[in-house]
């Protein structure tokens, strides 16, 4: 059994499902003082005192980002806005920003489960940790700060980019834990390799990886490169952000924290709960957020239970890495497929560089995806028959992953554009319809 941040990550189910509807009720009460909240509810004809065990949540509406949208700016609070402490907003990769109020209870609440995720991993207080993400509106930068500050750790709130930066801090004052996005881990692997930075002058020991879907062998890059143990990490804005489910030691799905949030995986199309096991869509409710409660939240993101009990010993249930994006998804000549397959297939083939895009285009009246893909140097030769033959190779495994052949389109390493935050790694050039 590993040393517990608290009591609560060995509750059994059983008091984690009373909590939960304990909680559940105190947070309809509360939604329903939201302006819309009360008016969707009063709609429906759902009365808060229905509710009474987290076995009625399927008696309640969905709420979705274009809700959110709709409420913008505060038609979502249950409180005046002079009671709020601070606000962030989602990155507004899709449409319009989505924005999400605090209460200070509400920063404290987040603050301690973003500390429980972190000592999961074995972070304690005697550690530096550095936070290598966006501040501001993103909610990565505060969010882990203020965990890693109520964990005990000294912090340094190092921000997005500048490499040369990074690894200076990184090695002057012997940084034994980060937070980092993945691809950005990957870029900051080949400034390093660029500059014969030795990794070994880091004092590195765990990684703290997520904000992005990635893949195993992606993970596993990191690891070998940094000579670290790297975190899958899980959460989003409309949930304050991260520490909603975190790996634990295993490394074997994410441990979703039920004592602060109602899971449920459903059938994206209709909207009906999957059986254990299967792959759906996660609906999130927050069970103690007081500013800005939401309720059966679609979050777009694509997972599945893991069935079984977690060797570690915690009780909460676990989730599978997010395979990508109910709303992400490519549909190209009828077949359905999720950025993260090509990465998949990329990432295990050794002469691939960090860096890939996917290009959709138009040709005529067919839709075709060109895969542009970075070659490490030492593979990028004049040979033309060896880059033929590795383009063929890259083009087969790719077509038996995602069942079309795409073209390969081999570049220089560092020739793709880079980005600060979130890689862009699609892009659609198909005339709109």
């Amino acid at each position: 059994m590993h040393h517990a941040f608290c009591p609560e990550e060995f509750w059994s189910q059983d008091t984690l499902r009373a909590v939960q509807s304990t909680r559940l009720q105190t947070i309809i009460e509360a939604a329903a003082r939201s302006p819309f909240y009360g008016q969707r509810f009063a709609e429906l004809g759902i009365r808060p005192e229905d509710i009474r065990s987290v076995d009625d949540i399927r008696n309640l509406p969905c709420t979705t980002k274009d809700d959110l949208r709709a409420a913008y700016p505060d038609k979502m609070l249950t409180l005046p806005v002079r009671q709020m402490a601070r606000l962030h907003a989602s990155s507004g990769t899709t449409g319009a920003a989505t924005v999400v109020y605090y209460t200070h209870n509400d920063l404290a609440a987040w603050a301690d489960l973003v500390a429980r995720c972190m000592h999961m991993t074995g972070i304690r207080a005697d550690d530096t940790f550095q936070n290598i993400a966006g501040y501001g509106l993103f909610t990565g930068g505060l969010g882990f700060h203020y965990g890693a500050e109520r964990l005990g750790c000294l912090t340094i709130p190092a921000g997005a980019g500048n490499s040369k930066r990074q690894l200076k801090l990184l090695e002057d004052f012997r940084v034994t834990a980060v937070h980092i996005i993945p691809s950005y881990a990957l870029h900051l692997a080949s400034v390093m390799e660029e500059m014969d930075f030795d990794p070994k002058r880091l004092s590195l020991r765990i990684a703290l990886i997520g904000a992005e879907p990635h893949t195993e062998a992606m993970r596993r890059r990191i690891e070998a490169f940094f000579g670290v143990r790297a975190y899958n990490s899980y959460g989003l804005s409309e949930m304050n952000g991260p520490g909603v489910a975190f790996e634990c030691p295993e490394q074997n799905g994410m441990h979703l924290w039920e004592d602060a949030y109602i899971a449920e995986i459903i059938d994206p199309t209709t909207g009906d709960p999957v059986p254990e096991g299967q792959m759906g869509e996660l609906v999130l409710t927050t069970l103690t957020r007081e500013g800005m409660p939401l309720v059966r939240y679609r979050t777009r993101d694509l997972t599945r239970f893991l069935p079984g009990h977690c060797p570690c010993g915690r009780t909460h249930r676990r989730i599978d890495r997010i395979s990508g994006r109910s709303d992400d998804m490519i549909i190209l000549k009828g077949v359905n497929i999720y950025p993260m397959q090509v990465e998949s297939v990329l990432m295990d083939i050794p002469e691939v560089g960090q860096n890939y895009l996917i290009v959709l285009e138009r040709e005529g009246f067919l839709d075709q995806m060109r895969v542009k893909v970075e070659v490490k140097d030492e593979f990028f030769v004049e040979d033309m028959r060896a880059l033929k033959a590795l383009q063929q190779r890259i083009a087969a495994k790719l077509r038996d992953e995602i069942l079309i052949t795409p073209r390969v389109d081999l570049v220089e390493s560092n020739s793709l554009p880079k980005s600060e935050g979130k890689a862009v790694r699609v892009q659609d050039l198909r005339p709109k319809q």
